[in-house]
């Protein structure tokens, strides 16, 4: 049977909003899991506490206590007993999270070398932990660091892959020892694509010293290996190492140019003060029915800026390709691949967990707090709802010619050279 919750939720939580305790997230959970775990009980009891029934099976023998530690510290959490047998909510204490166990360790990493030890000692009460060990940081690194090592390392075989985005994140490690001991800028090359079912997948994380054509070649090289095949189009910011490891790796795909780091390119070779209209008269190109209206309109553009802006139109002009290689597609999937903006999605939310840290006390720890965020958000894409249809991600490998006879070709579009 179904227990009856014990308190009234309803009014228990709108008594509490009003006296706005300082401790009201803390004490909202801890009365809300006890809530659950004796509604858990009764239903194992057969019968609500206290309550005299013919349908009980068993009863309670009162509570054994232990730490729940959270965010917002650590709980008393109050287990019933039973008379027979034993009660566990298997539910609440489970391993954390992924990326919830790599920030924990992260920081607790931090906080045993002695990294901004006044910070970090804020940063582990905030998320719960009373007595930290050097032993028990190591065995969950070493978790983890598995766990992420076999996500990043995993064939890539569901595909074809259709559509490809990569750009990369600056974040701070510390390397060296003694004395050498220094803050560097690292880069973590990002990838993720659409595969064959429409889902998208975050298909790898590669971490280097520099943001060149070697990290990016070895990068693509890696994905390659694993499987990665199919790849019609790249979007990507315009970095020189990585188009020509686009090329080098990936034959027979297209680059498309993100539209906003283009008009940011854009604007720094624009006057000031003529950068509102001709901003304006960029987006008019996006704003186009059909491909044959967009390659129109570009054109015109590029017509209006030639007296008045001439390096604006020759900047627009030697762009034309890679900026309008989205219209060789279907235009239901247009808002997805002519720009990196649902890759920077992804990226505000690692920074959301990295910022809480601050300063890497090294890259594995980086990697796995940053790789777990990745693993968590892969895992997010497969179980939700496709990221394209299969009927548009069919439209966009292959085109219809109609004529005497109509078939089907693949779609031919410009490809990259290393």
């Amino acid at each position: 049977m179904t227990a009856v919750p014990s308190i009234d939720l309803s009014g228990w939580l709108h008594e509490q909003l009003a006296q706005a305790s300082p401790d009201l997230l803390r004490q909202m959970i801890t009365t809300f899991v006890s809530a659950l775990m004796g509604a858990e009980a009764d239903a194992v009891c057969g019968a609500e506490y206290g309550v005299r029934s013919d349908e009980r099976s068993n009863t309670r023998n009162g509570y054994r206590h232990r730490d729940f530690d959270t965010r917002v510290g650590t709980i008393d959490l109050a287990i019933p007993k039973l008379r027979s047998g034993s009660y566990f909510p298997d539910w609440l204490l489970e391993r954390r999270r992924r990326a919830e166990a790599a920030l924990v360790s992260v920081v607790a990493t931090s906080y045993l070398l002695g990294v901004s030890t006044r910070r970090m000692e804020k940063l582990v009460a905030t998320l719960g932990i009373d007595r930290l060990s050097k032993s028990q940081v190591s065995a969950m690194a070493k978790d983890l660091d598995a766990q992420v090592e076999a996500f990043r390392t995993r064939p890539l075989d569901a595909g074809p892959y259709t559509f490809l985005a990569a750009d990369a994140l600056v974040l701070k490690v510390r390397e060296g020892a003694g004395a050498k001991k220094r803050t560097v800028n690292v880069h973590a090359l990002l990838a993720t694509a659409v595969n064959a079912d429409g889902h998208r997948e975050i298909l790898g994380l590669h971490v280097t010293s520099a943001e060149d054509g070697a990290g990016w070649l070895a990068f693509f090289r890696d994905l390659t290996a694993r499987g990665l095949s199919g790849i019609k189009l790249v979007t990507s910011d315009a970095h020189r190492g990585l188009v020509e490891a686009i090329g080098a790796t990936l034959p027979g795909a297209a680059w498309q140019r993100c539209r906003t780091h283009y008009a940011a390119n854009l604007m720094s070779a624009t006057p000031k003060a003529q950068w509102g209209w001709v901003k304006a008269m960029l987006h008019s190109v996006y704003d186009q029915p059909d491909a044959e209206a967009v390659h129109a309109q570009f054109d015109r553009v590029v017509e209006a800026l030639a007296d008045k802006l001439p390096a604006v139109a020759e900047h627009l002009d030697t762009a034309r390709a890679d900026i309008l290689a989205f219209t060789a597609f279907p235009k239901e999937l247009w808002r997805q691949i002519w720009s990196n903006n649902p890759q920077e999605r992804l990226n505000r939310e690692i920074r959301r967990r990295t910022d809480v840290v601050g300063i890497f006390p090294d890259r594995d720890s980086l990697i796995r707090l940053v790789g777990a965020v990745l693993a968590e958000q892969h895992d997010e894409w497969t179980e939700g709802r496709r990221y394209l249809g299969l009927d548009v991600l069919a439209k966009s490998r292959l085109t219809v010619i109609d004529g005497d006879t109509t078939k089907e070709q693949e779609v031919t579009l410009p490809a990259l050279t290393a």
